[in-house]
């Protein structure tokens, strides 16, 4: 498809082409109330900041899952099993990807895949250095779309898909559940889903994660306004737009929100947008799970739970599927 692009490493390039984006955004910023598709946060500067959230102290999930990888790993290594190709859904820096592989010498190979091509190139490389011996072979393209596996040199016994980080709970219910039916098409008959869910808990806990003090969720919300801008020659006023994360008890999320400031007009891909003041823009949701909810709604995909994990604060789970 795609000629090597980063040292030896084979990329398989799948990343959607403007003319999608441009009609996603126009579809999306037309609906009520006015949405922006999380997947649009993470162009490399998106990709970096997330990055930097993952270690705000507000910011729980990621190193709450951390410790039940590497509490767990054994465990989990064991369900992902020897001769694996192992397919990470959403690699962000693949930090947690490590805590596994330090314990799966014979993986077939590591398929990370990521809709940010530059922060996939860079992570894919660091992996590779760190495992000289394991073929690493990354994929740029919007998961949630059907795209093609690279084939290993070393053949696998299984398939096992890794998702972790709780962007399950960034996709409503039936999108989280087509979400998940990808994923068994892409594990096969005999394949696994390690998946990281976020539990319901505290709601001053779970505002604070998305609202931190140093207002770092706030740039990386707002940043996908900039992206449009350079993107897509919207006009955006970056400073007539505030972040903000409220909890919505009846669906058991957090919602993520771009609120106007201001009566404004905005124009992109030949549209005009009119805001009120005080109108938002919803641009995440993080639904929050209890085990057996999320248990019901991944057998809806063809999932069985085989196993989880959590922490002695209940506040994560780590889930081991197999395929029905």
């Amino acid at each position: 498809m795609t000629p090597p692009t980063a040292g030896t490493l084979r990329l398989r390039d799948h990343h959607p082409a403007h003319e999608p984006f441009v009609a996603n955004v126009l579809a999306s910023l037309g609906e009520t109330p006015k949405r922006i598709s999380p997947m649009y946060f993470y162009d490399a500067r998106g990709s970096a900041l997330f990055d930097h959230i993952c270690e705000l102290p507000e910011y729980y999930p990621t190193r709450t899952e951390l410790n039940i990888l590497q509490t767990h790993g054994d465990d989990i290594a064991r369900c992902i099993g020897e001769e694996t190709l192992l397919v990470e859904f959403g690699s962000g820096s693949s930090m947690k990807t490590r805590v596994l592989l330090d314990r799966l010498p014979a993986l077939s190979a590591y398929v990370p895949v990521d809709i940010s091509r530059s922060h996939l190139l860079a992570a894919a490389q660091g992996i590779s250095a760190s495992y000289p011996h394991m073929e690493v072979l990354p994929v740029c393209a919007d998961f949630t779309r059907p795209f093609a596996l690279p084939a290993p040199r070393r053949p696998a016994r299984r398939t096992v898909v890794f998702f972790p980080g709780s962007t399950i709970g960034n996709f409503d219910p039936a999108a989280a559940i087509d979400l998940m039916r990808v994923m068994r098409r892409v594990a096969g008959d005999n394949g696994g889903l390690i998946v990281g869910t976020d539990l319901v808990k505290d709601t001053d806990v779970l505002i604070r994660a998305y609202d931190d003090a140093a207002g770092v969720t706030a740039a990386f919300n707002l940043n996908v306004l900039r992206r449009l801008n350079v993107e897509l020659g919207a006009n955006f006023d970056l400073a007539a737009f505030q972040h903000r994360a409220v909890w919505n008890a009846q669906a058991n999320r957090i919602e993520m929100h771009l609120v106007s400031l201001r009566k404004q007009t905005v124009s992109l891909g030949g549209e005009t947008f009119r805001f009120a003041a005080g109108e938002p823009i919803v641009t995440e949701h993080c639904h929050k799970y209890t085990p057996t909810r999320f248990a019901m709604q991944a057998a809806e995909a063809g999932w069985m739970r085989r196993a989880h994990w959590m922490d002695e604060r209940a506040w994560f789970s780590v889930n081991y599927l197999e395929a029905e």
